[in-house]
């Protein structure tokens, strides 16, 4: 199992966490080196917060343990395809990779709706899509079923 699939496994053991809490089961590691530094997962439901997506959640705990806004050397695993908003962050945050598992036709910015305006902004993150896709499309598809 390479780097990439090993990360992914632990974010999707974050999405398990948000769908017992009954959240969109996405989940989310940031990781620096070899080492996890933080973890998220879907939580704007039960925080009352449309900001707290797991991507958003993982990076501000990384932020305040490493008492940085900036996580030049770390790469961010989520299972889903990441939002606008999330790539904003990555952005912000300096993070060096962003690797996603499923994509996400509905609200995707990385290729699936929309392409994240990169050209134009002083940092570039490398991003990589697809890992473990179908392990991650399964939760989210499950979760949408149980709801219907």
């Amino acid at each position: 199992m390479d780097k990439d699939e090993r990360f992914m496994l632990e974010a999707l053991s974050e999405a398990e966490k948000a769908m017992e809490a009954g959240e969109v089961p996405v989940g989310a590691v940031l990781v620096e080196g070899k080492k996890v530094i933080a973890c998220g997962h879907n939580k704007p439901l039960s925080s009352d917060d449309p900001t707290a997506h797991a991507e958003i959640v993982a990076i501000r705990e990384a932020c305040q343990e490493k008492r940085n806004y900036r996580l030049t050397d770390c790469e961010l695993y989520v299972t889903l395809e990441p939002c606008a908003m999330c790539l904003g962050a990555a952005v912000h945050a300096r993070l060096r990779r962003v690797v996603f598992g499923a994509f996400d036709p509905k609200g995707g910015a990385v290729e699936s709706v929309m392409t994240f305006p990169f050209a134009k902004m002083n940092h570039r993150v490398e991003i990589k899509g697809g890992v473990l896709a179908a392990e991650c499309g399964k939760i989210l598809k499950s979760f949408f079923e149980k709801k219907r």
